[in-house]
């Protein structure tokens, strides 16, 4: 499970991510709280979330092409000094009490623009860590584990942190992390092969990976799940502050639990990719982990215990880390290598960049119709997402056993 460790790069690299990791959920968990504890609406705490993540729908293809033709390296190094000095921004206003959504908006516009380039450099760099390619899929998912480690974790300090110090001490917090990421990667010792750099113009590049991925249907296939996905199931997540405060009538405590419940479930999703075999079937993964998150989230729609909704949270992780976890491994393993960062920069597009649209369109709805009934929908607009691509892939099937046939 842990054979990916071996590889000096990684190690290092894994151990930063860790640390960091679990200041910026901490952060996550904050500035949600912060912005419903505020303003007490539905709505802008999915605009909040809109402008944090909006950025990759719009610069992900371009940040493909950037991080494919630049030193993957650097990028990382700059977009990780520039998320420090955000978090920074953020302790320092709470610390002075200036509760101004517009900078906070600000500030999460900010990280939103940064993190286009961060992801996809990371993703993209992920490769050039390990020696043995063998190792990769292993790498991925360990990785996963790592965030989701963080992911449980995180919230659960920001939940006692947030009652007791603050919301300031958890941007702190998130601040002196990325000390660790930037100190792991000063030590490393990569032998980045130097990329000839394309003359052509960069949209061009952009519209050959866009033509490349129209070319290879079942990349394209995982893409649009992940898009679908985004924008009709995965805002449930971040609906989460009104059923911890509202529905179940807690505190930022209880959030803190909602939180780490998630994170519990999707932290036994990604030990369980770690642990796959090389030629595993990751369609079917998807599909299985599809289904799993689809009805978890109708069940916490209607749950009429705290108890049971969290078990029901901790279950639409784990399906929802299974599926993106999938989905990434399927796309870094069948992409060319020269097609990999703009590859990966369609799926962050559809992950990262359609998400916020879908939290914006849900929060809207929740405040329309209900928090519980937009959660309820959500689940049931999974299983027909699900539906669909078991449909599109028997339908490629079919028509690739009768191409085979003819030749």
């Amino acid at each position: 499970m842990f054979r990916s460790l071996r590889h000096y790069n990684y190690r290092l690299f894994f151990t930063g991510q860790a640390i960091s990791l679990i200041g910026t959920w901490m952060q996550r968990v904050a500035i949600s709280w912060l912005v419903y504890r505020l303003t007490g609406s539905a709505f802008l705490l999915g605009l909040i979330t809109f402008l944090s993540l909006i950025p990759s729908l719009v610069l992900a293809p371009y940040a493909g092409s950037y991080v494919d033709r630049h030193n993957k390296y650097k990028i990382l190094v700059i977009t990780q000094v520039i998320l420090m000095l955000q978090a920074g921004a953020l302790a320092l206003m709470i610390w002075f009490k200036v509760y101004d959504m517009f900078w906070i908006a600000a500030l999460s516009l900010v990280q939103g623009l940064v993190n286009a380039f961060d992801v996809t450099a990371r993703q993209s760099l992920m490769v050039n860590l390990i020696d043995d390619k063998e190792d990769l899929p292993n790498a991925i998912a360990l990785n996963s584990s790592m965030f989701n480690a963080a992911r449980l974790i995180g919230p659960a300090l920001a939940g006692v942190i947030l009652s007791t110090l603050g919301e300031d001490i958890c941007f702190l917090i998130n601040f002196v992390s990325f000390i660790a990421v930037l100190g792991c990667m000063v030590m490393m010792k990569l032998k980045l092969t130097a990329h000839q750099k394309s003359k052509e113009n960069i949209w061009i590049d952009l519209k050959k990976g866009y033509d490349y991925l129209k070319s290879s249907p079942d990349l394209a296939s995982m893409v649009l799940m992940m898009a679908a996905s985004s924008l009709l199931v995965i805002p449930f997540t971040t609906l989460l502050p009104v059923f911890a405060k509202d529905i179940f009538n807690g505190n930022a405590t209880t959030f803190g639990w909602f939180e780490s419940a998630a994170g519990f479930g999707a932290f036994f999703g990604a030990i369980y990719m770690a642990t796959l075999k090389v030629k595993q079937n990751l369609q079917k993964i998807v599909m299985m982990s599809g289904i799993l998150l689809a009805i978890s989230v109708v069940a916490l729609a209607i749950s009429p215990s705290l108890v049971l909704a969290l078990i029901c949270t901790g279950l639409a992780a784990l399906g929802l880390m299974a599926q993106t976890s999938s989905i990434n491994t399927y796309l870094q393993t069948h992409a060319d290598d020269a097609m990999r960062g703009r590859t990966l920069s369609y799926y962050i597009m559809a992950y990262q960049g359609v998400l916020p649209i879908g939290s914006l369109l849900m929060g809207y709805l929740a405040h329309l119709f209900g928090t519980q009934t937009v959660v309820a929908f959500e689940g049931v607009a999974g299983l027909l997402i699900v539906a669909a691509f078991v449909y599109n892939e028997k339908h490629r099937n079919q028509l690739n056993s009768s191409a085979m046939s003819l030749n």
